[in-house]
């Protein structure tokens, strides 16, 4: 399943939940279909955001799916279902270059730890490495069979992983484009990899409802959390100092896990559709959370209590993240744009 059959399941699902309220019998006609969804009747007003955008880069012809900001914080790169690549010079919002990047959506985007490469995944099932000063596309790794939906660089830059519809993550050798190793295990497909700050670790969401923890050196799964989420896990994160993880899902919560353990911690409720993306901030106090309902919201990691919302995108908020130094928060939509949001 390709990403945009992701992004058309979650939405056919919320088309169903609202067909429920619409006709009455909700709770009992939604839970028939996902009895792990709970239709939110709720009333009550989100909170306005106190923070304003600063810059809204305009560029792209259709959907946002991946943003990135380089180590030094001057770039931001964005790929889109238009199927390029734009590099953005973040304190003026010009275009830096423009990357015709797949034959398919780009739905992935990392840069390397030193931001001298830029590593992205399509819909086309390949990996491109790419220069970021040329814009010159260094190598291409082939070796899944569906479309790629995530990749991250290891903190040493040496590795690069990938997920795929294919239920697979790979990890390779950056720079010979050697695959080093194959993780298996989940059920469905996976949707986001992310590596642990030290690099021993990677953490996989997958859309069997569970995360794993795998051993980089072997390849092995270190653990598996279950029972956090009761819809497919979209997306993943670590906290800066690794001993948190953050997971976003389609029952449209956000769980709080620890890393070590693999125990839950905390439930942050509030957005009303499918979570897709979320981001610690760099001193590890915020997270944000981007979600189908077309907020992001900014979450205190400590008490789990929603610090405010951020509303301004007309559609989908596909990724979300923060800036090195914290102080810009970045939303990529299905509305075209890139905001930047003031910290």
């Amino acid at each position: 399943m390709n990403r945009g059959n992701q992004l058309n399941s979650v939405i056919t699902i919320t088309i169903i939940l609202n067909v429920c309220l619409c006709f009455g019998g909700q709770y009992a006609l939604a839970e028939q279909f996902y009895p792990f969804l709970k239709v939110d009747t709720s009333s009550k007003e989100l909170k306005d955001s106190p923070k304003k955008v600063v810059r809204t880069l305009k560029g792209h012809k259709r959907s946002v799916t991946s943003i990135a900001f380089s180590p030094n914080g001057r770039l931001l790169a964005s790929g889109s279902e238009d199927e390029t690549i734009k590099l953005w010079t973040v304190r003026n919002g010009l275009i830096f270059h423009t990357l015709e990047a797949h034959n398919f959506w780009v739905t992935s985007l990392a840069f390397s730890p030193n931001g001298k490469k830029l590593a992205s995944g399509g819909e086309d099932k390949l990996i491109k490495l790419w220069d970021v000063k040329t814009g010159y596309k260094l190598k291409s790794l082939r070796g899944h069979d569906n479309s790629i939906t995530s990749i991250a660089f290891s903190p040493d830059g040496l590795i690069l992983a990938s997920a795929s519809w294919d239920k697979k993550i790979h990890l390779w050798d950056v720079e010979t484009g050697e695959k080093l190793r194959t993780l298996k295990g989940h059920r469905r497909n996976v949707p986001f990899v992310v590596f642990s700050p030290d690099g021993k670790t990677l953490a996989s969401a997958s859309w069997d409802k569970t995360l794993r923890l795998w051993n980089v050196h072997t390849g092995k799964t270190r653990r598996i959390l279950k029972r956090g989420h009761r819809g497919w896990v979209n997306t993943v994160a670590f906290s800066p100092d690794g001993t948190l993880l953050a997971s976003g899902s389609l029952d449209r919560t956000i769980r709080l896990w620890d890393a070590k353990t693999g125990k839950r911690k905390r439930r942050l409720r509030g957005h009303r559709s499918a979570v897709m993306s979320v981001a610690f901030s760099p001193d590890g106090q915020r997270l944000a959370s981007g979600s189908l309902d077309k907020t992001i919201r900014v979450w205190e990691v400590r008490t789990g209590k929603e610090i405010f919302v951020l509303k301004g995108h007309w559609g989908h908020i596909m990724s979300v993240a923060f800036s090195p130094n914290g102080k810009i928060l970045a939303s990529g939509s299905e509305d075209k744009t890139i905001k930047l949001w003031e910290q």
